[in-house]
Protein backbone atom coordinates (compact mmCIF):
# COMPACT_ATOMS: atom_id res chain seq x y z
CA UNK A 1 0.00 0.00 0.00
CA UNK A 2 1.14 3.11 -0.63
CA UNK A 3 2.06 6.25 1.67
CA UNK A 4 -0.99 8.42 -0.27
CA UNK A 5 -3.23 5.42 -0.27
CA UNK A 6 -2.74 5.30 3.89
CA UNK A 7 -3.18 8.72 4.47
CA UNK A 8 -6.32 8.68 2.38
CA UNK A 9 -7.60 5.99 4.31
CA UNK A 10 -6.41 7.62 8.07
CA UNK A 11 -8.02 10.96 6.99
CA UNK A 12 -11.44 8.98 5.56
CA UNK A 13 -11.30 7.49 9.20
CA UNK A 14 -11.05 10.45 10.76
CA UNK A 15 -14.02 11.77 8.90
CA UNK A 16 -16.42 9.12 10.30
CA UNK A 17 -18.85 9.31 13.30
CA UNK A 18 -17.39 7.61 16.41
CA UNK A 19 -19.71 4.63 16.01
CA UNK A 20 -18.71 4.07 12.81
CA UNK A 21 -14.87 4.16 13.93
CA UNK A 22 -15.63 1.87 16.38
CA UNK A 23 -17.22 -0.87 13.95
CA UNK A 24 -14.60 -0.40 11.52
CA UNK A 25 -11.93 -1.07 14.09
CA UNK A 26 -13.78 -3.94 15.11
CA UNK A 27 -13.54 -5.36 12.00
CA UNK A 28 -9.74 -4.61 11.24
CA UNK A 29 -9.24 -6.38 14.70
CA UNK A 30 -10.97 -9.16 13.23
CA UNK A 31 -8.74 -9.51 10.13
CA UNK A 32 -6.02 -9.12 11.45
CA UNK A 33 -7.06 -11.98 13.96
CA UNK A 34 -7.56 -13.66 11.23
CA UNK A 35 -4.27 -12.95 9.26
CA UNK A 36 -1.92 -13.92 12.45
CA UNK A 37 -4.68 -17.55 12.91
CA UNK A 38 -3.61 -18.11 8.65
CA UNK A 39 0.13 -17.36 9.09
CA UNK A 40 0.36 -19.49 12.15
CA UNK A 41 -1.53 -22.15 10.02
CA UNK A 42 0.69 -21.79 7.13
CA UNK A 43 4.23 -21.70 9.77
CA UNK A 44 2.78 -24.96 11.02
CA UNK A 45 2.38 -27.51 8.16
CA UNK A 46 5.57 -26.26 7.12
CA UNK A 47 6.95 -27.29 10.23
CA UNK A 48 5.08 -30.78 9.66
CA UNK A 49 6.48 -31.27 6.58
CA UNK A 50 9.69 -30.44 7.69
CA UNK A 51 9.52 -33.02 10.26
CA UNK A 52 8.18 -35.51 7.54
CA UNK A 53 10.93 -35.00 5.68
CA UNK A 54 13.70 -35.46 8.79
CA UNK A 55 15.07 -31.74 8.02
CA UNK A 56 14.39 -30.88 11.95
CA UNK A 57 16.71 -31.79 14.24
CA UNK A 58 16.27 -32.24 18.42
CA UNK A 59 18.21 -32.82 20.86
CA UNK A 60 18.61 -30.97 24.61
CA UNK A 61 19.10 -27.54 24.63
CA UNK A 62 22.36 -27.91 25.69
CA UNK A 63 23.02 -30.00 22.95
CA UNK A 64 21.35 -28.22 20.62
CA UNK A 65 23.51 -25.06 21.50
CA UNK A 66 26.61 -26.82 21.32
CA UNK A 67 25.76 -27.74 17.56
CA UNK A 68 25.48 -24.23 16.41
CA UNK A 69 28.26 -22.97 18.48
CA UNK A 70 30.62 -25.77 15.93
CA UNK A 71 28.81 -24.34 13.10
Amino acid sequence: MSIATLDRLIDDFKALPLDDKEYALDVIKKQLTEAKRSAIAKRAKEATSNLKKGAVKSGTVKELYMELESD
